[in-house]
């Protein structure tokens, strides 16, 4: 590994920090990626099925039935779906925007990696790992640069 010059350090300290310490816009800082990732499953069993459950959910994510109900107690609250035990999940106009925007997100990150020649599955597994963190200009230039590419 070479050795950086002591600036290159310090730069390099200082653009961690900053980003560390950088707040995200208002809309993002009420949302966790845990949250997002029940958003997104939510929309996708209800795309698929018409509806999701609970039980729906703690299998897709692998957690448990606690864990599942806690979240939908916390996203009701957030106001990104209402939820009644027992009785079904509905998200509102905010949650199926969250969902809807890391479905884009997600699709976008896929289809970058496989014109790379990344395969479709690990292209999936880093899509899903990188989604939630990447600032709006940076998806911005990646969809100009896929459609230009398409070309």
């Amino acid at each position: 590994m070479k050795a950086r010059s002591g600036a290159e350090n310090d730069d390099r300290l200082k653009v961690i920090r900053d980003v560390h310490n950088t707040k995200r816009d208002a809309a993002q800082d009420q949302h966790t990626d845990r949250m997002e990732d029940y958003l997104e499953v939510i929309y996708e069993l209800i795309k698929q099925k018409g509806y999701a459950t609970a039980v729906d959910i703690s299998e897709s994510l692998n957690v448990s039935s606690p864990s599942v109900t806690k979240m939908l107690q916390r996203l009701d609250e957030s106001k990104y779906l209402q939820y009644e035990k027992y009785r079904g999940i509905n998200l509102t106009n905010e949650g199926i925007s969250v969902a809807e925007n890391i479905r884009e997100k997600h699709h976008l990150l896929a289809e970058f990696f496989k014109m790379i020649g990344v395969d479709e599955n690990t292209s999936n597994i880093d899509a899903e790992g990188i989604e939630h963190h990447l600032h709006p200009e940076t998806l911005k230039k990646l969809q100009q640069f896929i459609k230009g590419f398409k070309k």
